[in-house]
């Protein structure tokens, strides 16, 4: 067991380190427990397919002293709709697996947080959101009409995590700027912002459009939606035999 204290206090405590094969390829993970919440967190890491991660700015990976190469990390929050259930309404489902394949390639860590459905409020209180988005809300709106807060994450696990695995110098894979900022406040330099880019759906786009002009996330988009698949309009063609088969198991 190891145990990391973040720049505030927070406490983490790691169990055992295991190898998790996935489609990406194969991570070392560990769980972690938050000793003041009780959450539990996960930490999926690789050396990267050329053993170095990204190289600071304005310096090459090649010939460059061991400190100016930082790992890649992602804080990825719970989503059960969108990482479990493929949902469309957001873009984490799609954000994980990249994550996951960049790290995976450049070498880092994704540090998966519990107990941050629905930006911190809970799944059920997600839900609720949902039912107001429906009705014209958008995602602020939503968590405000229910006397939520719009953001109610909190990342000092996070930087007693990365802290404990010796990653205090990084580059983030996030279009999210408080990330930058809460991490910074718990003593984790980040040396670069990476962004994610993730095409937008017709079913998510207003949400990510909201995200970009209300919470600041580093957003390009194409605010004309994805024209949705031409319907097929070709006559049906039926083969006969297949038809008589059918009709005679039906009589038989």
């Amino acid at each position: 067991m190891s145990e990391q204290e973040s720049a505030n206090g927070t406490v983490v405590v790691g169990g055992p380190v295991v190898s998790l094969p996935t489609q990406f390829g194969v991570f070392a993970v560990q769980a972690w427990v938050d000793s003041a919440t009780g959450a539990e967190h996960l930490s999926l890491s690789a050396p990267g397919e050329s053993g170095q991660g990204e190289s600071a700015p304005g310096e090459s990976g090649q010939g460059s002293s061991a400190g100016a190469v930082v790992p890649l990390v992602r804080l990825h929050s719970e989503c059960l709709t969108g990482d479990v259930f493929g949902s469309y309404r957001c873009d984490c489902g799609e954000q994980l697996d990249h994550a996951l394949e960049q790290i995976h390639q450049q070498g880092g860590t994704l540090v998966y947080l519990r107990g941050h459905e629905g930006r911190g409020i809970g799944l059920a209180n997600k839900i609720r959101a949902y039912s107001l988005q429906e009705s014209g809300a958008d995602t602020v709106e939503a968590n405000e009409q229910l006397g939520l807060p719009v953001d109610a994450r909190d990342y000092s696990a996070a930087a007693g995590i990365l802290s404990a695995l010796g990653h205090t110098r990084i580059a983030l894979l996030s279009n999210n700027p408080l990330k930058e900022a809460d991490l910074s406040r718990h003593g984790i330099d980040v040396v670069a912002m990476v962004p994610a880019h993730i095409p937008a759906r017709t079913e998510n786009l207003r949400y990510l459009v909201t995200k970009r002009d209300r919470m600041h996330h580093a957003l390009a988009l194409d605010e004309a939606p994805p024209a949705p698949p031409a319907p097929d309009t070709g006559a049906i063609t039926t083969l006969p035999h297949i038809m008589n088969d059918t009709t005679e198991g039906h009589t038989a």
